[in-house]
């Protein structure tokens, strides 16, 4: 990975710009133009987040590591479900016997028919100019094997494992999304601006989303609310008596991938998520999930980011000497680490390059489906949303112009103890500290 320089002292709209890409893609990682449950079946989202209720919080750390909860959730989440779930060779979790393969010319499809491959699912994301092909390895081959084997036939085919990622926060966000492939709700004439969620489900009932917008996907029109989605939602445009999120009034594409299935958060389904906010025209989408790198996430991301989407998504909270996660570490996406009310990092935050911004995590609060309607949140995961939320106020559609230029105005507000520095903990500064929902309130 690149090593990150300080922005020089103009800052930047120039040097971001893609006319001085080089300097830029060092620093703020733009893309290059040629460049992707419920708590008994897949482990509460955010468990170790949302743990009590707020007023009983308050101030107080919230008990246990992350990183190792992460660890733990995956450890459990394969125990449960070893009969579509197992490890790949780096000890990730992906759907068994199944393989992915981005655009596929005809010939190897026809190939690996004829060695016993099925076709799961196809589907063809037109404004990304890429299709995606789900494959069942034949009975009896091993899924590493099966991935060995079709490489084989063609070595430049995009072809990978199916993987499953799990939320930013340490937890996969299990269930969720309330409803079908676009149904809105709330006030639409209200709504300004747009900004994306790809997640588990949201509680569109909750107070805090009385007078939003909320366009969504994913479930085939079935809802299941989830602790995580709601969370990171509230967080981007709730607003209540007592609670505010970053931007109100700001209409939310919210995706599920969830859907409160065993093989929720795969790469297949982050995949069509991402082509529909791409159809949506949707600026700004964020991604509080965390997993390894995958050839097809990673060229969807990239075709996304080279169109002018800024893909925010945590950083994770493996701890500081923790290997990169995707897609924070993609080329072009806005990674994002989560400080306390001081401004310091998380000890459990990822450090790197893919840091960009800060944001409040830790000591605050936001929504939850159920009572108490308000939970303390914790980790990457809840920071991610309110850059998310700030970006979006300056590019609410996709613009390879427009992009570099938002992110340049919410660097110039960065704050950093450094003003020349660029820190591998905070990135270009924290953002947003005064957005940060104190549990106080909920005494």
């Amino acid at each position: 990975m690149k090593p990150r320089r300080p922005l020089p002292g103009c800052l930047l709209i120039a040097a971001l710009a893609l006319c001085s890409a080089g300097a830029a893609h060092a620093q703020l990682r733009l893309p290059s133009m040629n460049l992707p449950q419920s708590l008994p079946q897949l482990g509460q989202p955010g468990l170790e987040n949302l743990v009590r209720p707020a007023e009983r919080l308050l101030d107080r750390a919230v008990p246990g590591e992350l990183g190792l909860l992460r660890l733990g959730q995956v450890d459990e989440l394969l125990r449960r479900h070893r009969d579509v779930l197992e490890r790949d060779p780096r000890g990730e979790p992906v759907v068994r016997r199944e393989i992915v393969a981005t655009s596929p010319t005809p010939a190897v499809l026809r190939e690996a028919a004829a060695i016993g491959f099925e076709v799961v699912r196809e589907q063809h994301f037109e404004e990304l100019g890429e299709s995606l092909v789900v494959l069942r390895a034949p009975a009896g081959m091993a899924t590493t094997d099966a991935l060995a084997r079709l490489r084989s036939l063609d070595p430049q085919a995009s072809f990978d494992f199916n993987h499953v990622y799990l939320g930013g926060s340490g937890a996969p966000p299990d269930g969720g999304g309330a409803g079908g492939e676009a149904a809105g709700g709330g006030a639409p004439e209200r709504a300004q601006g747009r900004v994306g969620l790809i997640d588990s489900g949201v509680d569109t009932a909750h107070p805090v989303f009385a007078d939003a917008t909320i366009e969504q996907f994913g479930c085939g029109g079935r809802q299941h609310p989830a602790p995580h989605g709601t969370a990171v939602a509230a967080l981007m445009i709730g607003r209540a008596e007592r609670f505010r999120g970053a931007a109100p009034g700001t209409r939310l594409y919210a995706a599920d991938i969830y859907c409160d299935g065993p093989t929720g958060g795969s790469a297949d389904k982050i995949a069509a998520a991402l082509a529909w906010m791409a159809k949506q025209r949707v600026g700004v989408v964020n991604l509080s999930l965390v997993g390894p790198a995958n050839a097809t996430l990673g060229r969807m991301v990239a075709a996304l980011v080279g169109r002018g989407h800024l893909l925010v998504a945590a950083v994770g909270n493996d701890g500081p000497a923790a290997p990169p996660l995707y897609p924070a570490s993609y080329p072009g996406v806005v990674g994002v680490s989560a400080v306390d009310r001081q401004g310091r990092p998380l000890p459990e935050a990822a450090r790197g390059p893919q840091v960009m911004f800060a944001a409040p995590g830790s000591q605050m609060v936001s929504a939850a489906p159920g009572a108490p309607p308000y939970r303390q949140v914790r980790g990457t995961s809840f920071a991610a949303p309110i850059v998310a939320a700030l970006l979006a106020q300056s590019l609410p559609e996709p613009g390879r112009d427009t992009a570099p230029r938002a992110l340049a105005a919410l660097a110039r507000q960065a704050v950093r103890g450094d003003a020349a520095a660029v820190s591998n903990a905070t990135g270009h500064g924290v953002v947003g500290a005064a957005l940060r929902v104190d549990p106080a309130r909920f005494r």
